[in-house]
């Protein structure tokens, strides 16, 4: 199988316009999703949510069918945003608000920092397990994430326990990278934002938003590298989405603003970024001795 990695060459205009479709995709679904929540009540809700899910599953399910790996990569690319905002964040919303779950306010202001559907989901962590047993153990595929830690567990024996891929179908393994990574990065930042594990303001929240920053300023730097179309398109989504873990919690915690009026009460911040970059930069001088023997 073909990646369409050419390392002799840069590709400004195909990784432009993939960030630019994930970036379109992602405020299209979230308004639809919001007119549907506004626009029904009740248990009509429940049902807007099915059929939003239905519709994503449906452009999926035509990817398995229809030839192209660009048009197959964006079937299963917004089959999957539909998917994600319907089937399960929009019914995870509709249980919320059922039976009552309470949002998460900031005790100064009073504003919502998390709502009732995000504060429920990490509930679904022994779910998020079990998949990921089934890639870990039973799949050879091309994500880095998951070979990294195959390597980390199985050494030599990888290609013993995870011999073989699924049946690939471009469009599916589109799908499932949406879900997956967007299931993963909320977990990671619901369980980051809870006061009885971490807490917002936790120094290991921050160094997460940072390991978001530079990941996907290195996911970018690869992501020049993709010659073919599809796999920019999938890899670009890829890289959106780790880039919004760090947005997410720098506009969590008020970073910036923190940062440029009172520099000073906020030293250790400053140390853990810097101390960041400083580790991203002796990775990359390492890489590239390691190269050269």
């Amino acid at each position: 199988m073909t990646t369409g990695l050419n390392r002799k060459q840069t590709n400004w205009g195909k990784a432009i316009v993939s960030i630019a479709v994930t970036l379109a995709a992602m405020p299209l679904t979230h308004i639809l999703a919001r007119m549907l929540k506004d626009g029904t009540t009740g248990v009509e809700q429940f049902y807007a949510g099915m059929g939003m899910g239905a519709f994503g599953l449906g452009l999926v399910i035509a990817g398995v069918f229809i030839k192209g790996d660009v048009r197959q990569s964006l079937l299963g690319l917004f089959g999957g945003m539909f998917y994600w905002m319907g089937a399960i964040d929009f019914l995870f919303m509709y249980y919320a608000e059922r039976f009552g779950t309470q949002a998460q306010l900031d005790p100064v202001t009073g504003e919502i920092v998390s709502r009732p559907e995000y504060l429920i989901l990490p509930a679904t962590f022994g779910f998020w397990m079990m998949v990921m047993m089934l890639y870990l153990f039973c799949t050879a595929n091309g994500c880095n994430f998951l070979n990294w830690w195959q390597r980390l567990f199985f050494g030599k024996h990888k290609k013993e326990i995870a011999a073989r891929p699924m049946t690939r179908h471009t469009s599916i393994v589109a799908f499932m990278e949406v879900i997956t990574m967007l299931w993963t990065c909320y977990l990671t930042l619901m369980f980051c934002y809870d006061e009885r594990f971490l807490g917002d303001r936790h120094p290991v929240t921050l160094l997460v938003g940072m390991l978001g920053l530079i990941s996907s300023l290195f996911m970018f730097a690869r992501l020049l590298r993709y010659s073919s179309w599809g796999m920019s398109l999938r890899y670009g989504f890829a890289t959106v989405i780790i880039f919004w873990i760090a947005v997410e919690v720098f506009d969590r915690i008020s970073l910036l603003p923190a940062l440029w009026n009172a520099p000073g009460e906020h030293i250790l911040q400053i140390i853990l970024i810097g101390g960041s970059f400083a580790v991203a930069g002796l990775y990359v001088t390492y890489r590239k001795m390691m190269r050269r023997v």
